[in-house]
Protein backbone atom coordinates (compact mmCIF):
# COMPACT_ATOMS: atom_id res chain seq x y z
CA UNK A 1 0.00 0.00 0.00
CA UNK A 2 1.37 3.37 -0.73
CA UNK A 3 2.51 5.74 2.13
CA UNK A 4 -0.80 8.03 1.84
CA UNK A 5 -3.17 5.35 1.40
CA UNK A 6 -1.41 3.71 4.53
CA UNK A 7 -1.66 7.22 6.07
CA UNK A 8 -5.12 8.13 5.24
CA UNK A 9 -5.85 4.91 6.63
CA UNK A 10 -3.94 5.31 10.05
CA UNK A 11 -5.79 8.57 10.12
CA UNK A 12 -9.10 7.10 9.55
CA UNK A 13 -8.78 4.97 12.18
CA UNK A 14 -7.44 7.55 14.66
CA UNK A 15 -9.35 10.62 14.03
CA UNK A 16 -11.97 10.25 17.04
CA UNK A 17 -9.20 9.55 19.46
CA UNK A 18 -7.32 12.45 17.99
CA UNK A 19 -10.53 14.65 18.37
CA UNK A 20 -11.15 14.02 22.05
CA UNK A 21 -7.42 14.91 22.62
CA UNK A 22 -7.53 17.79 20.33
CA UNK A 23 -10.80 19.15 22.66
CA UNK A 24 -9.13 18.78 25.84
CA UNK A 25 -6.68 21.21 24.73
CA UNK A 26 -9.09 23.50 23.01
CA UNK A 27 -11.76 22.64 25.00
CA UNK A 28 -14.06 23.24 22.34
CA UNK A 29 -15.19 20.31 19.64
CA UNK A 30 -15.67 22.73 16.98
CA UNK A 31 -11.99 23.84 17.46
CA UNK A 32 -10.52 20.41 17.63
CA UNK A 33 -12.61 19.26 14.40
CA UNK A 34 -10.74 22.46 12.82
CA UNK A 35 -7.20 21.56 14.40
CA UNK A 36 -7.18 17.81 13.40
CA UNK A 37 -8.31 18.54 9.83
CA UNK A 38 -5.34 20.92 9.66
CA UNK A 39 -3.04 18.45 11.18
CA UNK A 40 -4.52 16.20 8.30
CA UNK A 41 -3.32 18.64 5.58
CA UNK A 42 0.10 19.12 7.19
CA UNK A 43 1.29 15.96 7.59
CA UNK A 44 -0.09 14.35 4.27
CA UNK A 45 1.88 17.13 3.00
CA UNK A 46 5.21 16.22 4.88
CA UNK A 47 8.12 14.98 2.56
CA UNK A 48 10.49 13.83 5.34
CA UNK A 49 9.49 10.07 5.86
CA UNK A 50 7.94 9.42 9.27
CA UNK A 51 9.21 6.32 12.12
CA UNK A 52 6.02 6.51 14.00
CA UNK A 53 3.35 8.27 11.48
CA UNK A 54 0.83 8.03 14.68
CA UNK A 55 2.60 9.64 17.34
CA UNK A 56 3.86 12.58 14.53
CA UNK A 57 0.36 13.31 13.92
CA UNK A 58 -0.54 13.53 17.86
CA UNK A 59 2.47 16.13 18.32
CA UNK A 60 1.31 18.02 15.14
CA UNK A 61 -2.43 18.48 16.56
CA UNK A 62 -1.09 18.79 20.24
CA UNK A 63 1.06 21.81 18.81
CA UNK A 64 -1.55 23.26 16.85
CA UNK A 65 -4.27 22.94 19.52
CA UNK A 66 -1.82 24.51 21.74
CA UNK A 67 -1.09 27.64 19.52
CA UNK A 68 -4.74 27.92 18.44
CA UNK A 69 -5.41 28.19 22.87
CA UNK A 70 -2.70 30.97 23.02
CA UNK A 71 -3.85 32.82 20.00
CA UNK A 72 -7.59 32.60 21.94
CA UNK A 73 -6.17 33.37 25.05
CA UNK A 74 -4.36 36.58 23.74
CA UNK A 75 -7.43 37.67 21.64
CA UNK A 76 -9.35 37.79 25.34
CA UNK A 77 -6.50 39.44 27.04
CA UNK A 78 -7.04 41.85 24.06
CA UNK A 79 -10.58 42.08 24.04
CA UNK A 80 -10.59 42.61 28.32
CA UNK A 81 -7.73 45.18 28.06
CA UNK A 82 -10.05 47.18 25.49
CA UNK A 83 -12.78 47.44 28.08
CA UNK A 84 -10.52 48.61 31.07
CA UNK A 85 -9.59 51.49 28.50
CA UNK A 86 -13.16 52.10 28.32
CA UNK A 87 -14.12 51.95 32.12
CA UNK A 88 -11.02 54.16 32.58
CA UNK A 89 -12.46 56.64 29.42
CA UNK A 90 -15.78 56.80 31.39
CA UNK A 91 -13.79 57.23 34.61
CA UNK A 92 -11.83 60.18 33.17
CA UNK A 93 -15.10 61.88 31.51
CA UNK A 94 -16.84 61.05 34.66
CA UNK A 95 -20.10 63.79 34.84
CA UNK A 96 -21.51 66.23 37.44
CA UNK A 97 -22.52 65.18 40.75
CA UNK A 98 -26.20 64.84 39.18
CA UNK A 99 -24.77 62.78 36.58
CA UNK A 100 -23.54 60.14 39.29
CA UNK A 101 -26.82 60.06 41.26
CA UNK A 102 -28.71 59.27 38.05
CA UNK A 103 -26.54 56.56 37.20
CA UNK A 104 -26.17 55.02 40.51
CA UNK A 105 -30.49 55.38 40.54
CA UNK A 106 -30.45 53.46 37.09
CA UNK A 107 -28.11 50.81 38.71
CA UNK A 108 -30.54 50.19 41.71
CA UNK A 109 -33.47 50.22 39.18
CA UNK A 110 -31.81 47.47 36.96
CA UNK A 111 -30.46 45.12 40.15
CA UNK A 112 -34.44 45.70 40.93
CA UNK A 113 -35.22 44.63 37.89
CA UNK A 114 -33.21 41.55 37.76
CA UNK A 115 -34.18 40.17 41.16
CA UNK A 116 -37.82 40.16 39.78
CA UNK A 117 -36.74 37.37 36.97
CA UNK A 118 -36.71 33.78 37.70
CA UNK A 119 -33.28 32.60 38.96
CA UNK A 120 -32.67 30.76 35.77
CA UNK A 121 -33.05 34.13 33.27
CA UNK A 122 -31.17 36.23 36.03
CA UNK A 123 -28.37 33.79 35.57
CA UNK A 124 -28.73 33.72 32.00
CA UNK A 125 -28.55 37.07 31.44
CA UNK A 126 -25.76 37.64 34.12
CA UNK A 127 -23.57 34.65 32.52
CA UNK A 128 -24.34 36.62 29.24
CA UNK A 129 -23.77 40.43 29.84
CA UNK A 130 -22.13 40.59 32.97
CA UNK A 131 -19.56 37.29 32.32
CA UNK A 132 -19.41 37.49 28.01
CA UNK A 133 -20.26 34.00 27.89
CA UNK A 134 -21.53 32.82 24.76
CA UNK A 135 -24.79 30.82 24.01
CA UNK A 136 -23.30 27.82 23.93
CA UNK A 137 -21.40 28.52 27.41
CA UNK A 138 -24.54 29.79 28.78
CA UNK A 139 -26.54 27.15 27.81
CA UNK A 140 -23.50 24.27 28.73
CA UNK A 141 -23.61 26.54 32.58
CA UNK A 142 -27.63 25.85 33.25
CA UNK A 143 -27.75 22.46 31.51
CA UNK A 144 -30.08 23.84 28.83
CA UNK A 145 -29.89 24.11 25.29
CA UNK A 146 -28.49 26.90 23.27
CA UNK A 147 -32.02 28.07 21.84
CA UNK A 148 -33.13 28.28 25.15
CA UNK A 149 -30.63 30.04 26.66
CA UNK A 150 -30.88 32.75 23.78
CA UNK A 151 -34.52 33.03 24.66
CA UNK A 152 -34.09 33.46 28.18
CA UNK A 153 -31.48 36.35 27.62
CA UNK A 154 -33.89 38.30 24.95
CA UNK A 155 -36.81 37.68 27.42
CA UNK A 156 -35.06 38.84 30.57
CA UNK A 157 -32.96 41.73 28.43
CA UNK A 158 -36.68 43.33 27.50
CA UNK A 159 -37.90 42.98 31.13
CA UNK A 160 -35.09 44.71 32.26
CA UNK A 161 -35.44 47.35 28.93
CA UNK A 162 -39.01 48.13 30.02
CA UNK A 163 -38.26 48.49 33.65
CA UNK A 164 -36.14 51.10 33.05
CA UNK A 165 -37.87 52.53 30.49
CA UNK A 166 -35.42 52.23 28.02
CA UNK A 167 -32.76 53.17 29.67
CA UNK A 168 -29.49 50.63 28.72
Amino acid sequence: MPRDRKFLALYAAHRNALLNYASTITGDRVNAEDVVQEAWVRCAAAVAPRENPLSYLYRVVRNLAIDGRRKADLERRRHDAGDTDRINQIAEDRASPEAELVARDNIRRLQDALAELPERTRRAIELYRLGNHTYKEVAEQLGISVGLAHALVLDGLEHCRKRLGGIE
